[in-house]
């Protein structure tokens, strides 16, 4: 489904809008980092699986870019579908270089826990793992592909969300870490081979957020997850190095 409605939202300062790919936007860190951009006048094209969720989420995006203190046109268009889905992933490409003429930033953001609750490797069940893969490594690398002339064209950036996991070895989080372990090494071969992007991956940290949550850890404990997308919108507005960076970092750092 495509829902493209216009908003106010402040002008880019070069002589054309900004747009922006998010996926997994509905709600978390996802809508966090939306926010920031609908604030800042980009057009987004964002994503997510359940559709009510999702136009909940654009409305409320259209709104923020109306409010915003400068002026211009923002454009806001909501596809409820599964990255995981070839056709899926086609028409969210189809549709941002229709809005924006071009694409500047993909946020690969859209994620599955995989198999919860979260069990041992030893006890982890393979087609669980394989559609962990399927959404969290081969969907993200899928959309830079498909994105990857235009992002080249305008010498855009993309941001791959990752975890702690990825690198530590918590009991447990095996799967999950695997597959961001998988996602954190294609970022670090496509900074290597792309060097016109910026390409970042990120670990924001523990968030209040309902993945947190079905993983079992104490969520309401976490900070929420705006904070982190400030941290992480930082990379954007600052267009730092390609490489990896820590939520907790940039925050440090402001």
């Amino acid at each position: 489904m495509t829902d493209i409605d216009p908003g106010h939202a402040a002008p880019d300062t070069r002589t054309r809008p900004r747009t922006a790919v998010v996926t997994g936007a509905s709600r978390g860190l996802g809508l966090a980092l939306a926010r920031e951009l609908a604030r800042d006048g980009w057009n987004l094209v964002i994503d997510a699986r359940g559709a009510p969720a999702l136009e909940d989420a654009a409305e409320e995006l259209r709104e923020t870019a109306a409010s915003s203190a400068a002026s211009g046109t923002a454009v806001i268009a909501a596809l409820a579908g599964d990255v995981a889905d070839p056709a899926h992933r086609a028409a969210l490409a189809r549709t941002a270089l229709e809005i924006g003429h071009g694409v500047d930033l993909l946020v690969n953001n859209a994620s599955v826990l995989g198999t919860t609750p979260l069990p041992r490797l030893a006890a982890q069940p393979l087609a669980d793992l394989e559609r962990a893969f399927a959404v969290n490594t081969v969907a993200p690398l899928a959309l830079v592909q498909a994105l990857l002339p235009a992002l080249r064209e305008r010498g855009g950036a993309v941001l791959n969300i990752t975890s702690d996991a990825a690198v530590e070895g918590y009991e447990t989080w095996g799967g999950y870490g695997a597959t961001k372990a998988a996602l954190e090494q294609l970022s670090r071969v496509l900074a290597a081979e792309e060097p016109g992007l910026a390409v970042w991956w990120t670990d924001p940290g523990e968030m209040r957020t309902r993945m947190l949550r079905e993983a079992g850890e104490d969520a309401d404990a976490a900070p929420p997850p705006e904070e982190a997308a400030a941290a992480l919108y930082r990379l954007v507005t600052d267009r730092l190095p390609s490489g990896r960076h820590q939520a907790a970092d940039l925050a440090g750092e402001r």
